[in-house]
């Protein structure tokens, strides 16, 4: 009998957590049988909690109903009170420096997926799938209007290919895109909109595919093609990166010093991008799986079994909406300078200039459209992160020769 040892992980901030949790290991339950019956496989449960984040307390995340507890073999929790001890080890010895620490496993969701992939090295894990705590196990097409949904066998997926991969991903569907159906008029048309997109978005977005998915009111549809096929395939090298995703993401663990840190510039997001940015010498399979990422958290009731036959556009009529798309757009220019700088250096002078020049002319109408002055402060954020690049830059080293340190020593 070969017993794999399969860590799941959390970077997680929402009450939700326990709740979708439940979806996967339930749908894990029904599904583990189709694993040929000579392998046995111990599932291991990671979790990095973030209280402050939507003001939750550290019971939201650990007090687990009893059937969860009984699925995993161990658990194990990171939070304010009870951080690994491992890495307080590791802060009190004279190994390591602070700022070496700070840039593995300081602030924001690099550290804390950092310190829940650490754990699992620790732990001896041979494989760790990250998954996210607004994504569920499920799938959503369309046809006439109507939508389909399909439970996907998320953990399985990646057990089949990850044996022969550095990392599998699979695909995402639901509300991916915090942009907002726009109704284009005088004050902001079609032409501008682009040319603000483009400048701030990274390589593996363009135009059309935004334009198509603000037609479709913001919603993304899993591709039936792929769910037919059902075959995984080689995620391609598109400007010096292969893209993935920081959820629905397995990492193999066989040989911990092929592993990589995430990273994001202090503020910002982006930690999958950059992760990206490493992978050009690694095998990274896309496999035939969705999850369902519900990124305006309105349809939690999908984890009660209400499946809608619609599902809502997501447009500029509320200030939710906006706001979140605000705050995604503060997120790109916060680290699109760093991945220029990583992923095209040569031009990153006139790269900045360009991105520069579309905000000037682009902001003062999206700041009208949306009667939101704040939308000023994309070019405040990207001239700050813009004349900080060579510093962030050097924190992005530092996290990689860091983690292989600490990697090392176990």
């Amino acid at each position: 009998m070969k017993e794999i040892r399969m860590g799941i992980g959390f970077a997680t901030g929402r009450r939700n957590f326990r709740k979708v949790l439940s979806a996967y290991i339930h749908t894990w339950k029904a599904t583990k049988n189709n694993l040929p019956a000579d392998i046995d496989v111990k599932l291991h449960l990671f979790v990095a909690y973030d209280v402050n984040y939507h003001n939750t307390k550290s019971t939201d995340y650990t007090n687990l109903p009893q059937e969860i507890v009984d699925a995993f073999e161990s658990i194990t929790f990171v939070g304010t009170k009870n951080a690994l001890r491992s890495l307080e080890k590791l802060r009190d010895s004279r190994k390591f420096t602070q700022a070496e620490l700070t840039s593995v496993f300081g602030a924001g969701y690099a550290g804390k997926r950092n310190a829940v992939l650490f754990a699992a090295i620790e732990s001896q894990m041979d494989y760790f799938l990250f998954l996210d705590d607004d994504e569920y196990p499920m799938a959503v097409t369309k046809n006439h209007d109507t939508c389909l949904w399909s439970g996907q066998q998320v953990l399985l997926a990646h057990l089949k290919e990850i044996g022969n991969a550095d990392y599998t991903n699979g695909f995402h569907c639901g509300y991916i895109s915090p942009i907002p159906q726009i109704r284009f008029n005088k004050v902001l048309d079609e032409e501008n909109f682009k040319r603000f997109i483009e400048a701030i978005s990274n390589d593996i977005i363009n135009w059309a595919s935004i334009k198509a998915l603000m037609e479709s009111g913001g919603v993304t549809y899993a591709s039936t093609d792929v769910l037919i096929a059902n075959k995984a395939a080689d995620v391609p090298l598109i400007g010096g990166c292969k893209f993935i995703s920081g959820a629905n993401l397995c990492i193999n663990l066989k040989n911990p010093q092929k592993t990589l840190p995430f990273f994001n510039p202090p503020g910002a997001r982006g930690e999958d991008t950059f992760l990206s940015t490493l992978l050009a010498d690694k095998t990274v399979r896309r496999i035939p799986c969705y999850t369902f990422h519900d990124g305006f958290s309105i349809y939690q009731h999908l984890l009660d079994g209400a499946l809608p036959i619609h599902l809502s556009a997501i447009t500029t009529d509320s200030a939710t909406v906006n706001l979140r798309f605000l705050n995604a757009c503060i997120g790109w220019v916060r680290y699109k300078p760093l991945l220029t700088y990583i992923t095209a250096p040569g031009e990153y002078e006139q790269r900045m200039r360009l991105i520069k020049s579309a905000l000037d002319q682009t902001l003062p109408k999206l700041a009208e459209y949306f009667q939101d002055k704040r939308f000023f402060n994309i070019a405040v954020e990207f001239d700050k992160y813009s004349k900080n690049v060579k510093k962030h830059y050097n924190q992005f080293v530092l996290a990689q020769t860091t983690w292989k340190k600490v990697v090392n020593i176990f």
